[in-house]
């Protein structure tokens, strides 16, 4: 059996960030990541935005070098199955036993599906394999649908039609965006894909995939009207869930994600979590768990940092953004449209519109701030949310 001082289970960027905070205060530890997938870790943000639009960046420059760079030993397609708590050891699906002396948990999220035919033409999105098999069939000319109006749909719809794919988008609200946007700025990001050419299918859910045999094995999403949407391929980004199975099994304290401290701790002393299963305690949002870069970043560094000794809590209230037709938005906090919105117009540049929008409770404090096309500015949000300005024309000025 091999024996670590630093055991991650999970491959993904809070792993290579785990194992490059633990550098930072022990250069000897060995440490050990056990990855389910097929790659070493790698920048995940790429495989919906720059990898399409970016000619100049490359597939070379998505993986993160995490075993270069810590010295760590990585195994991939390593699915671990159990955890004895009791023993320190995690235990994978091939019957394979590890030890550790301390045990990170960055199991990340798993995409939400439903029954399709088992096809690699229908791509539940997540992975760096999943990047490459849509790129041969974006390469192939096929007219292909996208379902799902969050981050992934929205990316990869914008993604596709700007490399010559045809591509019909399916999403539940009435405007692309609404639950995220107030309406001006909903309807105005939707205008953006309408003049790109993507076919809008709004007010839809899918019910299932299947394939129409009557018509060289097309695909057909059934839609919750009856209706149906016929594609070459279906790609699929209909959210995803914490996967805690590992945590729940072994007894650890789980509460919409394992439940950690603010120094990342769980409920034993000898295992901590990060990144999207982590419930923790964010110093401005409260007990919060987020599914973004930022926070797998960050919360990876802290948690490698406090696994090798730091004393340091993890106080970084992360970001969230996204980028489709040139435009990028970036956001702290809740962004529900449902809440008093403060709309602020800050002016123009080569992008469009530059827009701060503040959500406000009750009480008339922000809650969350959106950022559209306005740059270096999440610290300025970060401290309307500490200070919690309620008098509107303060707030006018606070980002500019």
């Amino acid at each position: 059996m091999q024996s670590y001082d630093y055991l991650i289970v999970g491959g993904g960027m809070v792993a290579d960030a785990a194992a490059r905070g633990i550098r930072e205060l022990d250069e000897s530890g060995t440490i050990g990541i056990l990855s389910a997938d097929v790659d070493e870790p790698y920048t995940r943000p790429a495989l919906t935005k720059k990898l399409w639009t970016d000619p100049d960046f490359t597939w070379d420059q998505v993986p993160l070098g995490t075993a270069d760079a810590t010295g760590a030993e990585i195994r991939l397609r390593t699915t671990v199955t159990a955890i004895d708590r009791d023993g320190r050891t995690v235990e994978d699906k091939a019957g394979g036993r590890f030890g550790y002396r301390r045990l990170l948990l960055a199991t990340g999220s798993r995409p939400h599906e439903v029954d399709a035919p088992d096809s690699d033409r229908v791509l539940f999105f997540r992975s760096a394999d999943d990047y490459r098999r849509l790129r041969e069939l974006a390469a192939e000319g096929e007219r292909i649908v996208v379902v799902g109006g969050g981050y992934i749909g929205a990316e990869l719809a914008a993604a596709l039609v700007q490399n010559d794919v045809d591509v019909d988008l399916v999403f539940p609200s009435t405007t692309l965006g609404d639950g995220t946007f107030p309406p001006p700025l909903a309807e105005r990001y939707e205008q953006m894909f309408r003049d790109a050419g993507v076919r809008l299918v709004p007010g839809r859910r899918v019910e299932e995939v299947v394939t129409d045999a009557s018509a060289d094995d097309d695909l057909e999403v059934v839609l919750d009207d009856g209706s149906r949407v016929r594609g070459d391929a279906v790609v699929l980004g209909l959210g995803v869930s914490p996967v805690t199975d590992l945590a729940e099994q072994s007894g650890l304290a789980v509460d919409d994600g394992v439940v950690v401290d603010a120094f990342l701790a769980t409920t034993d002393d000898a295992i901590w979590a990060a990144g999207d299963i982590a419930s923790y305690p964010d110093r401005l949002l409260g007990r919060t768990r987020v599914e973004h870069v930022d926070n797998a970043q960050e919360m990876g560094r802290a948690a490698g940092r406090s696994m090798a000794g730091s004393s340091e809590a993890y106080r970084h209230t992360p970001y969230f953004y996204s980028q489709v037709f040139g435009v990028r938005w970036e956001a702290v906090g809740t962004l529900d449209p449902d809440l008093d919105t403060l709309v602020v117009e800050i002016g123009d540049d080569e992008s469009g519109p530059r827009t701060v929008v503040y959500y406000r409770d009750e009480t008339g404090a922000p809650v969350g701030v959106l950022l559209w096309n306005v740059a270096d500015a999440t610290d300025a949000a970060r401290l309307v949310l500490a200070e919690a300005p309620t008098n509107e024309a303060e707030l006018r000025g606070r980002i500019a």
